[in-house]
């Protein structure tokens, strides 16, 4: 069992771990699948509690989390936090979010279909977390920089990825980057100014790679301060 927060029972250890799945069940095919991959609920709880540990949370806090996917960090989070920005560049995706949060008293979520590897935002955060999302952004300077544009003075940054791997990782042909090296990204956001940067080893998936033997891939999650 992993220990979220000292004060409060964390959600999906509790009675809420029972809502979340009977509420998954009215989602479509290809979003329940998702939500209901085992390792991706894992691997969410995992960043979740070092994330709570290593950025203190409140409710006046506005955050944004990239590549939000179907949401499942962002509705681990939603207690701890005041606005989340749900983004994604998929308007399926976002349609399927929408969906997803009727099920949920979550009126602090918002879902937004944005391409901010095309385009500015302009609103201002407090903290950005994103996971498993990097590794397919062509540009990783400009979307760094522009997350640093994104954030308030005194704000966090939070990035879960992949170490550095094969090329294994993925099972179709794939053009975005086999995972990093934590500390020459750690190099990439001191050069763009952020501070306190540190990474930790958060979660191994376990999966078979494609040539159809068991492999693990670690995944880091480094946190930074503008």
């Amino acid at each position: 069992m992993i220990l979220l927060h000292p004060a409060r029972s964390f959600f999906i250890f509790e009675f809420g771990f029972y809502n979340f799945f009977c509420a998954l069940n009215d989602f479509d095919q290809k979003a329940a699948g998702w939500d209901l991959n085992p390792v991706h609920l894992e691997r969410s709880m995992a960043i979740a509690g070092l994330l709570i540990k290593a950025i203190p949370m409140d409710e006046t806090m506005t955050a944004l989390e990239f590549g939000a996917g179907t949401g499942i960090l962002s509705l681990m989070l939603k207690d701890y936090l005041g606005k989340i920005t749900l983004m994604d560049s998929s308007e399926g995706m976002i349609n399927k979010m929408r969906e997803k949060l009727k099920s949920f008293p979550a009126t602090k979520l918002e879902p937004v279909c944005f391409d901010l590897e095309t385009e500015y935002y302009t609103a201002k955060f407090d903290l950005i977390f994103t996971q498993m999302v990097l590794h397919h952004v062509r540009d990783i300077n400009d979307i760094l920089h522009k997350f640093y544009l994104l954030l308030r003075t005194g704000g966090f940054l939070a990035v879960a990825d992949l170490y550095r791997e094969d090329g294994s990782f993925h099972e179709e042909p794939f053009t975005g980057h086999k995972g990093f090296d934590p500390e020459l990204l750690m190099h990439q956001l001191s050069s763009l100014s952020f501070r306190n940067i540190n990474y930790q080893t958060c979660f191994i998936i376990k999966k078979e790679n494609i040539q159809g033997h068991p492999k693990e891939y670690p995944v880091f999650l480094i946190t930074a301060c503008k």
